[in-house]
């Protein structure tokens, strides 16, 4: 399966070096949980001034290379957009374009949302979508100019709730995933992320969107990610804006908190102004951000 992948994205690379971006398809053959296929995609610009993306059955991973000569560290990104739709331009493509510049194989995550119509256990598809990119970049490490040890996932809003999700229920039995070491990722980064699904913390439309409108106290405690972490955490780099209006800040907070009780490193960041959804926008007060991550990245990741 891997040589055939490797293939396949090395005739899509050649296709795509213009636009420094090759498409990896996460899964070779049938993909697992699918309810149907030849489902056509959405792409809209309408709702928010920022190209979206929908009703997706074919994961994909858009790499956007480091060109170095030696391996270096991986960080794949998941958009945004309350699990119903994935921001893909701001908090994708443009995130992951600065990241190849500082010298990271950049890679942005087109996962699967959780609608019923279209995939079985849908609270579980994004996850595991997330774990076999983890698992892909490791096992194509070479071939990617990656280094296998230092694979991190990276995440905005719900696309951060992904990404935590990865780092804390990485040994957690789910439908259509491995679990363990091959999954689970070396770093997080979570911009103003949804971390929470109680009541009092939790952004109610992603929440709705994960999890249904009457989910079970287990899927509620599941996917609360403060109470998930543990020793084996990654680092984490997390950050939010005290005025975001949409994702309490508290998220970001209580989940650092977490992190600090089980003696995993993170570094916390609230900025004062900034909203939701700043992304890889240069005009956002909240912009600073890519100045204090490339920090952490040197300082961490190397």
């Amino acid at each position: 399966m891997q040589r055939a992948v490797i293939f396949m994205f090395m005739a899509i690379f050649v296709l795509n070096t213009q636009a420094q971006d090759a498409i990896i398809p996460l899964f070779e053959d049938s993909i697992p949980g699918n309810k149907v296929s030849g489902t056509k995609e959405k792409w809209d610009s309408s709702k928010s001034g920022s190209p979206l993306i929908s009703n997706i059955t074919e994961p994909e991973l858009w790499w956007f290379p480091a060109r170095t000569d030696t391996a270096r560290p991986a960080i794949i990104i998941c958009p945004g957009g309350g699990y119903r739709y994935e921001a893909y331009e701001h908090e994708g493509k443009q995130v992951a374009r600065w990241l190849s510049d500082l010298g990271y194989q950049a890679f942005v995550l087109k996962y699967r949302l959780p609608d019923e119509n279209l995939f079985s256990e849908a609270p579980y598809i994004p996850l595991a979508d997330a774990r076999q990119a983890i698992a892909l970049v490791r096992k194509m490490a070479k071939s990617l100019g990656t280094n296998p040890e230092k694979i991190g996932i990276m995440g905005f809003s719900a696309g951060g709730h992904l990404a935590a999700s990865a780092s804390a229920l990485f040994n957690h039995e789910i439908p259509y995933a491995n679990t363990g070491d091959l999954v689970r990722p070396d770093f997080s980064i979570l911009i103003y992320p949804v971390i929470s699904m109680t009541d009092e913390r939790t952004h109610q439309g992603s929440r709705e969107a994960l999890l249904g409108n009457n989910p079970s106290q287990k899927l509620i405690d599941l996917f609360s990610l403060e109470k998930q972490v543990s020793e084996e955490t990654p680092p984490t780099f997390i950050l939010h804006a005290a005025d975001d209006r949409a994702v309490p800040a508290v998220n970001t907070t209580t989940y650092a908190k977490a992190l600090r009780e089980k003696n995993v490193n993170v570094k916390e960041i609230i900025l004062p102004e900034g909203g939701h959804g700043f992304g890889f926008r240069k005009e956002s007060p909240a912009f600073e951000w890519t100045t204090h991550l490339a920090e952490w990245l040197r300082k961490t990741v190397k």
